[in-house]
């Protein structure tokens, strides 16, 4: 059938740090850094996606097999159509999800700092209020 499907575009990959190492020449500060972890999660990436691939061509393949009277470019392009709504489908299903994994994100970060926030000001309470009690004996008996 027509050859593998492109995989969905990378979503706003963030920008790699360069590792220093101090020396000049060194191919590690002079290239892109390499970040393992962003690495291993575009391969698990790229085999989920050409997984999904595999599954939509047997998939159009099996769905092909019902109608046994069609010429084999009809059959192809049944095929093809099949995949392509498919895939189409599965890389909606990501973005979605995506999408979503940036929302909660957003809204975990805005709940972490407002946390944060009030654990500073509780903490800042807390010592003012002991340096207060601290300085009142003192100014009582002076």
């Amino acid at each position: 059938m027509g050859g593998r499907q492109r995989p969905p575009k990378a979503r706003n990959a963030r920008p790699e740090a360069r590792r220093r190492t101090g020396r000049p020449g060194d191919p590690r500060t002079d290239g892109p850094a390499v970040n393992p972890g962003l690495e291993i999660a575009r391969l698990e990436g790229y085999l989920a996606w050409e997984a999904e691939v595999s599954a939509a061509e047997r998939d159009a393949r099996a769905f092909a097999d019902r109608f046994p009277w069609l010429a084999p470019d009809d059959r192809e392009a049944l095929e093809q159509a099949y995949t392509d709504d498919r895939l189409r489908y599965a890389e909606e299903v990501v973005d979605r999800a995506v999408g979503r994994c940036r929302a909660l994100a957003a809204r975990y970060r805005a709940e972490c700092r407002r946390i944060c926030a009030r654990w500073a000001a509780l903490c800042l309470s807390v010592a003012f209020a002991a340096a207060l009690l601290a300085a009142l004996p003192a100014a009582l008996h002076g």
